[in-house]
């Protein structure tokens, strides 16, 4: 019986292009991983929607629906291919992105490398107008002032113009008039403005923004214009949502706005599955560990909820050090990336050094082994050489592996600069790409205040099931979950996102002194304006409303989110306000200051789509150790030696099913390299559950 429910998630990596079908609400029927089309995304995109389509005897018109994530975003940021932008501040605030923080991110680098914002000081242009930071209009602003900025405009050759004028937030009706000017006299401008990007107070973080938003937003509509007409022609019917970096999903009109709020689709999706699986099996702390072929996310996860800010970093100059990218302000869902990930490329450095990434060989060319003109050696190839990834079951067998290839690689690049043979070299590669994963997951939780010892890791994406029990080793972790499907797990985490929007405007008021019927007035303009977008792609379904104000102390620089109820502000709801900013004060930072004052900086809102429940089961009492037939040699991870590792499919393993390492579980699209101190099971969601309970060393 065919459901009449099927719906198609595409995930766009830098190497393979994610494509997963399911129908009903939890029934995957197929997927697929195709390399990804960087001239065309849309082209890998389409090759794998036709590929499931014919798996299962359906057409694109079937398609009820389609969620959409891609990193064309995320790369047009890192790789510099985005519009040539100019912005348009109030007059004597020019120089905001020179100015920034007024501070180093690193302060004794005597070789310090400032981050790119994207905009150089002569495309940085003024115009007369002023607003006060409650919104009234100091200077306005006048027609002759409109007419010269244009004139400045047209000198610079700008495709897109990012406006931010000094409290904005409060009063957006400068900068709409901007808007509206420059869409008559310049319509083929493509024009982002601050009030509606990013309405929050700080002005180079909300200039930043904008900026980012500006720059990909050509690029971006032209992009999503193109993969609907593709689409469009093969039959598909359905509207096409896409993914966004808070975890929920929005219309292709919301994102053309507003692509910024795509950075990070992809890996959102899989920190969505990754919440869906905790509340499954129980886990209270995991780790999700994301690893493809040219990234390895890892994000912190408590009581099924993954973190989530407001503020993240594009491009860092220093990998893992704060104020050395461009800061953007918009819903996302926290987790630290690194350039770590199958296509990651290993060399030797001056120093007689081996490193590995952040650079990577992507789809194309690729790793040596997949013979489309890729030569240097990456983390692939090692793997190969370490017997990991046996080259008939590699990719559905769609991609031919030439071992042969990566181990010339390794003697070309690595073996003669630091005399040592191959496996050697792939051994230091495997070692070092797994350390460097391990090393971000504990920066990460020190960040966030966390501990990973007491954590399940959550493993999927093409490379993490190969890499997940060494990395968990290495950070301490004994236990491992890798669900069903784990190589397209953030095509299968956007089925379970729900559509969503959030919204953040800065107010500034002293709690005490609080207009309650401005306030109220404030958040239901923002609910009303989330709940039509959100309308737009959930039609009349069942809705929730979040609401929040970000408090502090009277005069600190930050802010904490304290939950508001869903009713409107009287003067009886400031006194639970108080107690509530004063336990969760407590909570951060061991007590909350007496007799101080307490104002408000920003309010959110959130509306999102109800989602389904989780099912629960009870999981197997007793696990029953299996006899493996067939084997493959490896090098064992821990010793280094040659030995020989069980050889299984994944399909063949039932419910309560172990097995012993060193083995290797296929399935069609990656492999589970169990090392030799743990064992796999299978439980009762047919996860697998990979435990540290072995010797490891014979």
């Amino acid at each position: 019986m065919v459901s009449d429910y099927l719906r198609l998630a595409v995930d766009i990596g830098g190497t393979f292009t994610d494509t997963v079908l399911m129908s009903g609400d939890e029934d995957i029927v197929a997927s697929t991983k195709t390399l990804t089309t960087h001239e065309n995304p849309a082209d890998g995109a389409m090759e794998g929607a036709l590929r499931v389509m014919t798996q299962t005897g359906h057409s694109l018109s079937q398609i009820t629906g389609f969620i959409h994530g891609t990193t064309l975003v995320t790369n047009a940021l890192i790789e510099r291919r985005g519009a040539t932008v100019a912005t348009v501040t109030t007059e004597g605030f020019r120089d905001i992105l020179e100015i920034a923080y007024e501070r180093r991110y690193s302060q004794y680098d005597i070789d310090l490398k400032k981050p790119d914002l994207l905009v150089p000081r002569e495309r940085s242009f003024t115009i007369r107008e002023r607003m006060s930071a409650r919104g009234d209009v100091l200077i306005d602003m006048e027609d002759a002032s409109l007419h010269a900025l244009l004139t400045e405009l047209d000198s610079c050759d700008a495709d897109a113009i990012a406006v931010c004028l000094m409290h904005s937030y409060a009063n957006a009706g400068h900068e709409r008039k901007l808007r509206d000017f420059l869409a008559k006299h310049r319509p083929a401008m493509t024009v982002s403005i601050s009030s509606e990007v990013s309405p929050e107070a700080r002005e180079f973080d909300r200039l930043c923004t904008t900026v980012a938003n500006a720059y990909v937003q050509p690029l971006t509509e032209r992009y999503l214009e193109q993969f609907i007409v593709q689409f469009t022609a093969e039959g598909l019917t359905c509207p096409i949502l896409m993914m966004t970096a808070g975890g929920g999903m929005c219309t292709i009109q919301t994102a053309s706005r507003f692509p910024i709020r795509l950075v990070e689709s992809g890996p959102a999706g899989g920190a969505i599955l990754a919440a869906r699986i905790a509340e499954r099996a129980g886990l209270a702390e995991v780790l999700s560990f994301d690893v493809g072929g040219t990234t390895a996310k890892l994000c912190l996860i408590d009581n099924a909820r993954p973190q989530k800010s407001r503020q993240f970093e594009i491009a860092r100059e220093a990998r893992f050090i704060k104020g050395s990218g461009m800061p953007v302000r918009i819903p996302v869902i926290e987790m630290i990336e690194i350039g770590a990930g199958g296509g990651s490329i290993a060399d030797v450095d001056r120093l007689g050094r081996l490193t590995v990434g952040p650079k990577s060989a992507g789809s194309e060319p690729g790793p040596a082994a997949f013979g489309r003109g890729g030569t240097e050696p990456t983390v692939t190839d090692s793997d190969i050489a370490l017997g990991y990834i046996v080259p008939d079951t590699f990719a559905e067998g769609k991609l031919s592996i030439d071992p042969d290839a990566s181990r010339a690689a390794l003697r070309r690049d690595i073996c003669g600069k630091l005399d040592v043979d191959e496996i050697g070299a792939a051994d230091g590669i495997s070692r070092i790409v797994d350390e460097s994963m391990a090393s971000a997951g504990r920066m990460h939780a020190v960040e966030s205040g966390k501990d990973l010892g007491t954590r399940t890791m959550i493993a999927f994406g093409g490379n993490g099931p190969l890499h997940a029990s060494r990395v968990a080793r290495s950070a301490g972790i004994p236990r491992i979950v890798i669900p069903p499907n784990p190589s397209v797990g953030s095509a299968v985490g956007f089925l379970f996102a729900p559509v969503s929007f959030e919204i953040v405007r800065s107010r500034y008021t002293l709690l005490d002194g609080m207009d309650v019927k401005d306030i109220n007035q404030l958040l239901d303009n923002m609910t009303t304006e989330a709940e039509t977008v959100v309308a737009q792609g959930a039609g009349d379904a069942e809705t929730v409303i979040h609401r929040s104000a970000f408090m502090r102390y009277n005069g600190q620089g930050h802010e904490i989110e304290i939950t508001l109820q869903n009713t409107p502000l009287d003067e009886e709801s400031i006194g639970p306000l108080i107690d509530a900013f004063e336990s969760e004060y407590q909570k951060q930072f061991s007590r909350p200051v007496p007799g101080m004052q307490i104002e408000i900086l920003n309010w959110a809102v959130g509306v999102m789509t109800v989602m389904d429940k989780t099912e629960t089961s009870t999981p197997p009492n007793i696990l029953k150790t299996i006899s493996v037939d067939e084997t493959r040699p490896i090098v064992c991870d821990i010793d280094g030696h040659t030995k020989t590792a069980s050889f299984v499919s994944r399909e063949m393993l039932g419910i309560g099913d172990r097995v012993c390492g060193p083995a290797l579980i296929t399935e069609p699209q990656t492999t589970t390299f169990v090392s030799a101190d743990f064992s796999a099971h299978v439980d009762e969601f047919d996860n697998l559950v990979l435990v540290q309970d072995q010797k490891g060393v014979a």
